[in-house]
């Protein structure tokens, strides 16, 4: 397939580079100079084989990218351009891309926004999970999207279900488990685990403010809970902005549960009832992931698609319009 990446930070040069790996003809435009200076040297070095590696050439070749100068010259020909841009550079993106006939995805992490800018366009809203708390394209690996959760959105009455198998075909192509969802489902799930987490992330964060007693103490547990306050605060607030009512409903109800364990310290027995209280939480964590069931077959409509989605199911491939899917386990500790 003809691919254009519009946009080369951590996903679109991971997805630049993980698509030219499969073989995909693609090119890639970012607005920094420097960002396509870098992208080019890349290609550029994947050209020379090491000696000691006679399989190097091979692999070399089904690598290589081209690196254009402006957004016309990267879509020229391009059957699918990539929207791999902040939410709110994309109505500039789309003004370059006003007579593009082909298919147009993106890469935003909310999807409600985006497809209310691409109304009356060929547009599959996707977000693959597979972010991390460094950014720009020195952060990209074209095995970012291996096993990852890649969201294609499918709305019943406003998605053609052909682009939506395409896009489905590549992104498994890719190594990623589909998850078919609306975009209404997919921004109140994402503010659910990702937006709010980095809200909380930031907050726990500013306890390090005039504290050097608790920085010298913290270890695994401010870690791993902080990880991503150290993401450009540009991108967090992007996203959380972008998705600001569903990320709010959720703050809420997080703030809410918080005050609860406040209440629950004030008890006359605070360990008892923290105890019990916490067992639920601990629970769920324990079992998170969930593991895969069965691998079942789905009809490509788009009722069968959004129930596997809702029920946490992925597509694993797409062949001939035959869609091969997973369910996850309800119970990890059934036979």
């Amino acid at each position: 397939m003809n691919v254009a990446v519009i946009g080369l930070g951590l996903i679109g040069g991971s997805l630049l580079r993980a698509l030219a790996a499969h073989g995909h003809h693609v090119a890639g435009y970012d607005l920094g100079r420097h960002t396509r200076e870098a992208a080019r040297g890349l290609a550029k070095a994947a050209e020379v084989p090491p000696a000691a590696d006679p399989q190097a050439r091979t692999i070399a070749i089904r690598g290589e990218w081209r690196v254009a100068e402006s957004i016309a010259e990267a879509v020229e020909g391009a059957e699918l351009v990539v929207l791999a841009v902040p939410l709110p550079a994309i109505p500039g993106v789309l003004a370059e891309l006003a007579d593009h006939p082909g298919l147009i995805t993106d890469v935003t992490s909310v999807k409600g926004p985006v497809r209310d800018l691409l109304g009356g366009r060929r547009f599959v809203g996707g977000h693959p999970m597979a972010g991390k708390e460094t950014s720009g394209f020195a952060a990209s690996d074209p095995h970012l999207f291996d096993g990852c959760a890649w969201v294609l959105c499918l709305e019943e009455d406003g998605t053609d279900l052909a682009d939506w198998l395409a896009l489905a075909r590549l992104c498994t192509g890719l190594g990623a488990r589909v998850v078919p969802v609306t975009a209404a489902e997919h921004d109140r799930a994402v503010a659910e685990i990702s937006h709010v987490p980095h809200l909380l992330a930031a907050a726990l964060s500013s306890v390090l403010a005039g504290n050097p007693l608790a920085g010298t103490l913290a270890a695994g547990s401010f870690r791993d809970g902080t990880r991503v306050a150290g993401t450009r605060p540009e991108l967090i607030a992007a996203m959380c902005g972008g998705n600001a009512p569903a990320t709010r409903r959720v703050l809420a109800g997080i703030v809410e549960e918080l005050e609860s364990y406040g209440r629950d310290l004030a008890a006359d027995d605070p360990i008892s009832v923290l105890t019990e209280r916490l067992r639920a939480p601990s629970d769920l964590r324990r079992a998170w992931p969930p593991l895969p069931g069965e691998a079942v077959e789905v009809s490509a409509e788009p009722g069968a698609l959004l129930a596997l989605g809702r029920a946490g199911g992925w597509v694993t491939a797409v062949r001939n319009d035959k869609i091969e899917a997973m369910r996850p386990e309800s119970d990890r500790n059934s036979p």
